[in-house]
């Protein structure tokens, strides 16, 4: 694990969580956001939950503010949108350098912050996934790894990329190349959306093995058919733009 001494100068981290519906893993989850030493602003978008997440948040900025250097933003939209539109307000009040989108479970662990963040911090890359497929990850339901798997094949048919997992929930950007991205899908679409993005630009993603625990759908995990619907009607609009325009030229 990396470790990291915070310095005064280090660039400021903005770790963007979208939330919806998760008042059982929210106080866990920005604890450990708070406990790593790295130097950020957490900003937490509530795509209108209905579970009473939202007075969560309230009571935790509240005790944390005061507790940690961390400094908070709380987003509350009116209506749910979906992730992307979430994310998408999130990057849009983000005054940090890098900008990290976190999920609201427990899925991921805050503790490889620094092990995301220090090839952006270090000028080695403008993007890093985290792969929740190398060591240190527990084993998901074999249809989730496989049907991941096959998408991630999928999406780099289509996009020309060579990455292994595609749809991780760890992405970390520099966040001026993350502002110019020209981002439009409300909600599970935005994972390949984004990729997509960066693949027609040509960036170089680094990927860096994470730990990952999965959740059961009993236990809240949220994407199911239509998000996978959404992920190829992304791969199919930008791999066949990109395929035609090869042939074009």
């Amino acid at each position: 694990m990396h470790t990291w001494n915070v310095l005064a100068e280090d660039p400021l981290l903005s770790v963007i969580v979208p939330v919806f519906n998760e008042a059982h893993h929210i106080d866990a989850v920005l604890e450990r956001i708070c406990r790593v030493a790295v130097r950020k602003e957490l900003i937490v978008v509530d795509d209108a939950s209905s579970d009473g997440s939202w007075e969560r948040l309230v009571a935790l900025q509240r005790h944390y503010e005061g507790a940690s250097d961390c400094k908070w933003q709380l987003i509350r939209l009116p209506f749910n949108r979906g992730k992307g539109f979430a994310v998408r307000v999130g990057i849009a009040a983000a005054a940090g350098k890098v900008v990290l989108i976190q999920d609201g479970d427990m899925e991921y662990d805050p503790a490889d912050y620094p092990a995301l963040i220090s090839p952006i911090f270090a000028g080695k890359t403008r993007v890093v996934y985290g792969n929740r497929f190398g060591c240190g990850s527990k084993a998901s339901y074999w249809w989730h790894r496989y049907g991941n798997g096959l998408l991630t094949v999928t999406g780099n048919w289509f996009l020309g990329g060579q990455l292994s997992d595609l749809h991780t929930g760890y992405k970390v950007f520099d966040a001026e190349l993350l502002r110019s991205l020209s981002l439009k899908e409300d909600r599970f679409g935005f994972d390949s959306e984004i990729t997509a993005a960066l693949c027609k630009l040509g960036e170089v993603i680094l990927e860096v093995p994470v730990s990952y625990s999965p959740r059961s759908y009993a236990q809240g995990k949220k994407i199911g058919a239509r998000g996978l619907l959404d992920t190829l009607r992304v791969y199919c609009h930008f791999g066949i733009r990109r395929r035609l325009q090869m042939v074009w030229t």
